[in-house]
């Protein structure tokens, strides 16, 4: 298990962040485009948890779904994206399942993360906030968390 810790994000996957551009957040805008692909995302909250597993950072070795090319907005060029079974775990709590959020650095045209961030998508968990320390569980022919 990797640790982690809860970090501020862009805030632009939950709409928080108030850009016009992303009415709702841009996990709202792409959420039927990713369930048109097969992967159906509305049992999560809609907006990602961002993690650093500082000083460690990952490599992509085989995602669960990978959606090349996906048009999601009506001014933005197309981008890649892939998602990666997690496991959440933090002490005197039940582990939370969900997915590693990971639109592709080469494809996407801005907020980008620090190398050591992953984006993560749960349903909403109650007890989450930055600075929480929790530990997560990658498949490693998934990705690799290294140092």
């Amino acid at each position: 298990m990797t640790p982690a810790a809860i970090v501020q994000g862009h805030r632009v996957a939950s709409g928080l962040n108030g850009n016009p551009r992303f009415p709702g957040g841009t996990l709202r805008m792409q959420l039927p485009f990713f369930a048109a692909l097969g992967l159906d995302l509305s049992a999560f909250y809609p907006g990602t948890l961002n993690v650093s597993i500082a000083p460690l950072s990952y490599r992509v070795v085989q995602p669960r779904h990978t959606f090349r090319a996906l048009k999601w907005h009506p001014e933005d060029p197309a981008e890649d994206f892939s998602f990666f079974d997690v496991t959440v775990h933090r002490e005197g709590a039940t582990p939370v399942y969900g997915w590693i959020y990971h639109p592709h650095p080469d494809t996407k045209p801005v907020h980008y993360q620090k190398p050591d961030v992953l984006e993560l998508l749960l349903p909403w968990t109650e007890g989450l906030s930055y600075g929480t320390k929790i530990k997560l569980e990658v498949p490693a022919e998934q990705m690799m968390i290294e140092p």
